[in-house]
């Protein structure tokens, strides 16, 4: 490998994701704590020039989403048994379906454009916690043991300018991403990576509210309908395509 490759900025992300994955540390230890912070320093350095990627052209607000092509495309960079590392390039208009890293750390640094980033996690996971509620959705009832109560914990929006997004393993795990303004892309680190076979299969989900009629708490004299997320197939609008990285090669 060329010597600015080695010294290049994606290069020494790449090693600090491996020196703070490698090992499935406690996320309180000093070792995690200092290596993650370590890693985020420098995955906020990170700019499109860094990765030779051109922003796409800032579309018209107006104008819908194109019909021809997948609305996400990937870049894969590199991938270990302790993490992942690629851009994910959004069009106009699109977004990254709710969907869960189950077991799993998640970055995100936005290289040019704006994203939001809604983020929620599980309140329980008793099948029987929707007993007795009354729901208004057509996967329902035959789903209803597919119900989680949640919580939305977070709404951000990023972008180059912003520190990165951090999630973590048990909280804002479950989260949509969407393109907002015009197209976008994103450096995004997982870890470990996703693996069907050991339990880190991806999930897509819905936000269900409880029907008005069947609501019971109150928040200062006004119905407050709990929110509640179910499991769903993977979105009939949604795919993710593949291109090509054009940045620095990474070697671990």
């Amino acid at each position: 490998m060329p010597q600015d490759n080695m010294n290049s900025l994606i290069q020494r992300l790449a090693r600090q994701a491996l020196a703070t994955f490698r090992h499935q540390a406690s996320e309180e230890s000093k070792a995690f704590v200092e290596n993650h912070s370590k890693l985020r320093n420098l995955l906020a350095e990170v700019r499109t020039a860094d990765l030779k990627i051109v922003p796409r052209c800032i579309e018209s607000t107006s104008a819908p989403p194109q019909p021809f092509g997948p609305p996400v495309t990937y870049m894969h960079i590199c991938e270990t048994d302790s993490f992942s590392m690629g851009v994910f390039l959004l069009k106009h208009g699109s977004s990254i379906p709710l969907h869960d890293h189950p077991n799993m750390y998640g970055l995100l640094k936005v290289l040019y454009g704006k994203v939001r980033v809604s983020c929620y996690d599980r309140l329980d996971s008793s099948p029987d916690s929707a007993s007795g509620r009354q729901f208004n959705h057509p996967l329902l009832p035959f789903q209803k043991t597919a119900i989680r109560p949640s919580v939305r914990r977070s709404v951000g929006e990023y972008t180059e300018e912003s520190p990165p997004c951090v999630l973590y393993p048990q909280r804002d795990n479950l989260h949509q991403i969407e393109a907002v303004d015009g197209p976008t892309a994103f450096l995004d680190i997982l870890a470990p990576p996703y693996d069907p076979d050991d339990g880190r299969d991806c999930h897509y989900y819905k936000v269900l509210q409880q029907d008005p009629e069947g609501a019971e708490r109150k928040d200062g004299g006004q119905d407050q309908t709990d929110l509640w997320l179910v499991e769903i197939p993977q979105p009939s609008d949604f795919w993710c395509g593949a291109e090509p990285y054009p940045g620095p090669k990474v070697i671990l």
